[in-house]
Parts: C-alpha cells; sequence; structure tokens
C-alpha cells in the first residue's frame, strides 16, 4: 500500500486520529472508495459503508472514541474518506479515469456487533437523556415520511477588520438558524474584537434534508402500553430511501431540537436522532430464529407419520387456540390463512397475491376473539384493532399537517405489512370505512390522494375479521343478509365460516367437561401428548419456516380437481356471482397451497386440492357437492383423520365426475371410484 503523508491542512492533535481512519480505510474498503472515484458526478454525496465490527477489531481505542465522541469522530471519519479517495486517484492504472468528489460520508453499520446491546440499542421508548452524544441504534417502523427540503449545513464569513475567514454552522436546537459570534473568532496572538462579518460568496454548502418519524413495534410491547415515538433527520444520500411502513435499524446521535412555536402552547426540547445509517429490515420481518436441530425435528415428526400424514397434521393443529375444545374446521382455516400460497407474478408485472383472508362469522360467545388475538400472537408481525374504533384513515393512511407541512402517517394496514391485521366487530364498521379496505385486501396496496400528495403504499397483509351476525342467523338467507357485508367484500376473502351456538346437548356435554377438566395435567391420551410437541413457540417457528422454505407447485392431478370443482360451482344451480367467481378458483389455488406448505412438502397433490375445496365447501351457506354443510363451531377431531378423508375424496370425485358425466352413474363406477382405481378425466 502506498505510504500515507500527513495533510498540511490538519490540525496536529487531529494529524494521527484522521491517519489511523485513513489507513483502516484503503486496508478494508479500498474497493469502495474505487468505486467511488470512478463516478463520473461530482457533486453527489457518495456514502462509504463500514462495519463496527471490522473497525473494533483493527483499532478498539479509536472504535470507543466513535461510539463515545461520534460528534467529532464521524467528521474526522469523513475527512479521513476524502483524503483516502485522493490517494486513490493518484493511484488508479492507466485508462482509468477518476474524478475528484467533494462529498463523501462515512456510514457505521453497528449490526452484529457488541453494539447490538441494551444500552447502545434501547427500544424507542426506553430512550433517555444519558444516551444524548453517544452513537444510538434505535429499531422502528416508519408511520411518517416528510417531504425533502434543503438544509444549509455550512456558512463562511469573514471578519471586516482582520479580514479572517470562519465557518458558522446552524443550530439544529434552534431549528436549524444561524447565529453569528459576538466577536472575531480569530486566534491570533492579538485579538482582532472585531463584530462586524461578511458572508463570503459562494461558500454555502447545502444539504438535501428529510424528518421521518418512527415508532416501536407494538409486538414488543405489554398490555396497555403506548407505543413511542422519535423523529429522525436523514440527510445527503439518506433521503428517501425508505417510505412509509418500512421496518428500520437506523444509527446515529441523539439531540434535541426545540418544538414548534404555538400560540399558548409551551416550548420545549424534543429528542430527535441525526441519522448515520439507515438499514431496511423488510425482508427480515420475521425475527425468528430456527436452529438446525428444530428443523430435524420437523422432518423427523414428518417420517414418523409418513403412512397417517393426516394424524400428524391434526397433531399440529391442536397447538391452534388449545384452550378452545374442538373447532377442527376453524383451526385448520387460520393455520392454511398463516401459513399462505405463492404469489404469482406474470411476464406483464400483473400480481396475484399469495396472502388469504379469513373472517369467522359467529354468535357472541363461540372463541372469535381468542383466535384472532392468538393468530396476532403466531405472526411475526400483527395489528390488532376493532371496527368500532377504527375508521377509514385509522386502517389505510392518513393526512397530518406538522409544523405547517402536510405528512402521511400510516395506519393499521400499512404497519401490518408483511404480517396480519386483525380486526375485530367488523360488523361495527361504516360501510364507507369498510369500503376503503378493498384495494388493500386484492391489490395490497393502497392509492392516496390526500392534501395534494399522491403516491402508493404497499399492503401485504392478511386480513382475518370476525364480525357477529346481524340478529338471528337466517340459514335461508345469503350470508351478505346475515353480515350486512357487500358482496364484493365478502368476495375478497378466501375462507368465511359461520359459527352458530346451536343447540346440541350431545356437543355442550363434551365442551363443558372439557373446560372443567382444563387444569388437570394427568393426559392418558397418545394424540394429546403428541401434541405437547407443538408449543407456541414450536408452531410459531414451524409456521416461518414452511412459509420460507417451500415453495409448492400444483401436479397435473391437482390442477384437474380444482379446474373440474370451480367449473361444478359456475354450472351449480346455487350459483352466487359474488362468491363464485375467479377470485375462488385463485382462493383455491393459495388453500392448496397452504395445505401442501403445512404438509411439508413442495408439490400440492390431489388431497391439498380435496382439503381447499373442504375449505371453500364449509364457507357456503349451500353446498354444491355435499347435501349439508354443517356447522363450524361443532367440527372436532377425530380419531381416524385419514380413513375419514378417503370417504370425502371419494364422495367429493364421485360428485364432481357425476355432475359432468351422469353417464357414469353406476355402482361399479362408484366402487372403482373409492378405491382409488381410476383418476379424474
Amino acid at each position: 500500500m502506498k505510504p500515507i503523508n500527513e495533510p498540511e491542512s490538519m490540525e496536529k492533535e487531529e494529524d494521527s486520529e484522521v491517519k489511523s481512519l485513513a489507513e483502516f480505510l484503503m486496508t478494508h474498503h479500498s474497493e469502495q472508495l474505487h468505486s467511488i472515484v470512478v463516478s463520473p458526478d461530482p457533486k453527489l454525496h457518495y456514502p462509504l459503508c463500514i462495519d463496527f465490527t471490522d473497525l473494533l477489531n483493527e483499532n478498539s481505542r479509536l472504535a470507543h472514541l466513535v461510539l463515545a465522541q461520534p460528534t467529532v469522530y464521524l467528521l474526522l471519519f469523513d475527512r479521513a474518506a476524502f483524503w483516502a479517495h485522493k490517494i486513490v486517484i493518484k493511484g488508479l492504472k492507466f485508462g482509468e479515469k477518476g474524478v475528484e468528489k467533494k462529498f463523501i460520508h462515512v456510514r457505521i453499520n453497528v449490526c452484529g456487533s457488541p453494539l447490538e446491546c441494551p444500552e447502545t440499542f434501547p427500544s424507542i421508548g426506553r430512550v433517555r437523556v444519558k444516551h444524548r452524544g453517544i452513537l444510538l441504534t434505535l429499531k422502528g417502523t416508519v408511520i411518517r415520511s416528510g417531504a425533502i427540503k434543503m438544509y444549509e449545513g455550512e456558512r463562511m464569513y469573514q471578519c471586516r477588520k482582520c479580514k479572517h475567514v470562519f465557518p458558522v454552522y446552524p443550530e439544529l436546537e434552534s431549528r436549524n438558524s444561524i447565529t453569528l459570534p459576538s466577536f472575531c473568532p480569530s486566534q491570533r496572538s492579538k485579538s482582532c474584537e472585531g463584530s462586524r462579518f461578511d458572508c463570503v460568496d459562494e461558500s454555502v454548502i447545502r444539504h438535501d434534508y428529510q424528518e421521518i418519524k418512527i415508532q416501536e413495534s407494538t409486538q414488543v410491547l405489554g398490555v396497555g402500553v403506548i407505543p413511542r415515538s422519535i423523529p429522525v433527520i436523514l440527510m445527503d444520500d439518506l433521503v428517501d430511501i425508505v417510505k412509509t411502513g418500512d421496518d428500520i435499524i437506523v444509527t446515529g446521535i441523539l439531540t434535541a431540537k426545540w418544538s414548534p412555536d404555538l400560540k399558548d402552547v409551551r416550548s420545549n426540547l424534543d429528542p430527535v436522532l441525526i441519522a448515520n445509517y439507515v438499514r431496511r429490515t423488510n425482508e427480515l420481518k420475521a425475527n425468528i430464529d430456527i436452529p438446525n436441530d428444530v428443523i430435524i425435528k420437523f422432518k423427523h415428526f414428518w417420517s414418523d407419520f409418513s403412512d397417517t400424514p393426516l394424524k400428524g397434521r391434526n397433531a399440529i393443529l391442536r397447538g391452534i387456540c388449545p384452550q378452545i375444545f374442538g373447532l377442527f374446521t376453524v383451526k385448520l382455516a387460520v393455520a392454511l390463512t398463516l401459513i399462505g400460497g405463492v404469489q404469482h407474478v406474470d411476464a406483464s408485472g400483473s400480481k396475484i397475491r399469495g396472502e388469504s383472508h379469513l373472517l369467522l362469522v359467529g354468535d357472541p360467545g363461540t372463541g372469535k376473539s381468542q383466535f384472532l388475538k392468538f393468530a396476532a400472537k403466531l405472526s411475526n408481525r400483527s395489528v390488532i384493532t376493532t371496527g368500532l374504533g377504527s375508521t377509514s384513515a385509522g386502517l389505510t393512511v392518513t393526512a397530518v399537517k406538522d409544523g405547517g407541512e402536510w405528512m402521511l402517517e400510516a395506519g393499521a394496514l400499512v404497519l401490518a405489512d408483511g404480517g396480519i391485521c386483525c380486526i375485530d366487530e367488523f360488523d361495527s364498521m361504516r360501510e364507507h370505512d369498510r369500503a376503503t379496505i378493498h384495494e388493500a385486501m386484492e391489490q395490497q396496496t393502497i392509492s392516496v390522494a390526500k392534501a395534494g400528495l399522491v403516491t402508493t403504499l404497499s399492503t401485504r397483509t392478511i386480513v382475518f375479521g370476525a364480525t357477529n351476525p346481524k340478529g338471528q342467523y337466517d340459514p335461508d338467507q345469503s350470508l351478505s343478509v346475515n353480515t350486512a357485508l357487500s358482496g364484493p367484500l365478502l368476495s375478497r376473502f378466501d375462507i368465511v365460516l359461520v359459527l352458530l351456538d346451536t343447540k346440541n346437548p350431545e356437543w355442550d356435554a363434551v365442551v363443558s367437561s372439557h373446560i372443567l377438566n382444563e387444569g388437570e395435567s394427568n393426559k392418558e391420551d397418545h394424540d394429546e401428548d403428541l401434541g405437547n410437541i407443538w408449543t407456541f413457540a414450536m408452531l410459531r417457528r414451524y409456521i416461518h419456516f414452511v412459509k420460507g422454505y417451500f415453495r409448492p407447485v400444483l401436479t397435473k392431478e391437482a390442477e384437474k380437481v380444482i379446474s373440474s370443482y370451480y367449473q361444478l360451482q359456475r354450472r351449480s344451480a346455487t350459483y352466487n356471482a359474488a362468491r363464485t367467481t375467479v377470485r375462488m378458483l385463485e382462493s383455491l389455488i393459495r388453500l392448496a397451497q397452504a395445505h401442501a406448505r403445512l404438509m411439508f412438502r413442495n408439490e400440492v397433490t390431489r388431497m391439498d386440492a380435496i382439503m381447499a375445496i373442504l375449505c371453500i365447501e364449509s364457507s357456503m351457506t349451500t353446498s354444491a357437492i355435499v347435501d349439508s354443510v354443517g356447522n363450524s363451531l361443532h367440527s372436532n377431531f377425530t380419531e381416524t383423520p385419514d380413513q375419514e378423508y378417503a370417504k370425502q375424496e371419494g364422495l367429493i370425485l364421485e360428485n364432481i365426475i357425476i355432475s359432468f358425466s351422469p353417464a357414469y352413474h353406476n355402482q361399479a363406477f362408484i366402487l372403482r371410484l373409492r378405491s382409488h382405481t381410476l383418476s379424474i378425466p
């Protein structure tokens, strides 16, 4: 490496520090410096990203100084980067053309370093005065994003008396105002004492400037704790790299600024973080650690149930809301909704969502809210709200005025991007509030045009709703009439389950026995022992693993089953235009893919297609396949699920084929069909 000479312009007490920092940059980040040098535009602000771990291993003393005094040493780092890039220009090979840059900013990434501790990586709600002036790292969700402005970062002034030129920096605490010194700051032996200064022409250095606000995740907060937020200032190359709803980790310097002057309102010093490094973590939202030994457990579990796969699946489903007895159909629907299918993007860029939506319609006391809360806990990112306390702005996005400027603030669906949004008391929402989520559920975006702000936000979220029927549920009426929900909104839910609290003495006796014996520890049933393997933590890891690991593909046999069933629904006498559309076909594919993931495989088989059909059939008040759908509230786990499935599969395939060709209706054909010696033509 070419020896580094000390620059004449640097003060003596800073020479050794800058030299050490420059040597570190030349040693570990020569490729980044070379990339900056060969970039053509000299006026841009270029970032030079370094890992704090590398600096700590190379020079622990300097690393601790950067941590304790970032205001001073980050400026020294920028000087060292500027000096190092000039040396790289001189050392370019023949034929390479380098351009000297004016602005290079060192960005420090602390992820994976010892700084990820509570003292330097606190939650937003635990930021205190002791954190002021150190290199601080915060994690949160962007809830507000301001416009990009121009910020005056430095201006040169000249003393009229002695002609001394000195820089003046704006004060953030006084809202970026510039205050001139009372006397000339010249360091000569004899004081000038001049008090009149002139601004040097074309000496102003300006920066891009943007303010955002981040809020701590509600997942890590306890009950009754209000999520706190803090403004973050982005400058230069950091502006416009995040948007509302993004999860970010930001490293910077904590300072304060005076709140805006408002009539009859006391001004306060509000904490604010000046960002040095920002990392989007949208792709890393699932902070769930899955060790290899846990994955091996998953594989061993399915190898043990290779002969009876549905029995193994039911053992997993028993771990969902274990305090609620039975409700097999609801637990299966919750599992398939949380796992979801595979998003499809065609050649033109059009997307078909992979997330499924679930709606529970039931009488009070049927456990709807329990399932909502449990699903929210299982998801790596969730927002729970109620229809009575939610407006269209609260669900989507709202325009707020801050300091005379309009900004967009994210609502529940945007904050739940990549997770699940649970809406209880869905029927309590006003009609126009429910209409605002149509686009969010199907296109997974929200188009905003408020206060002159026109944009599109991402809402790749699962919507899990619960509602009470309007009055007494009437099975003879359509679902739209019973729930007072519009047909277009209902069609966006992949599964709609009805839970009716009907009189059933046998069911009441079983449920009461389960509740009374819930606290007993003696469990003799082998299936319950298998269910104990699937604790909440294990179930959460399993759902996260199968979502990320498997991308199931439909087999020809599964395609035929789904296609034939869809055509049957279109021709059926119970045809409902609001429900039996192309959306049903997409829902069938999503549910079949989700069931394949649940069964720990990468291929959608006929079994997965049949289970998707059964879920869709459970969503209908009148079935085209089976004579009676039954009440989802009274659905229970069977002792021999694989044998029960064989009966259901034969019945469904029989009805599909006979409906297309009545000539097949003979006893020999039925026997061959139920013995699985026939496939769908």
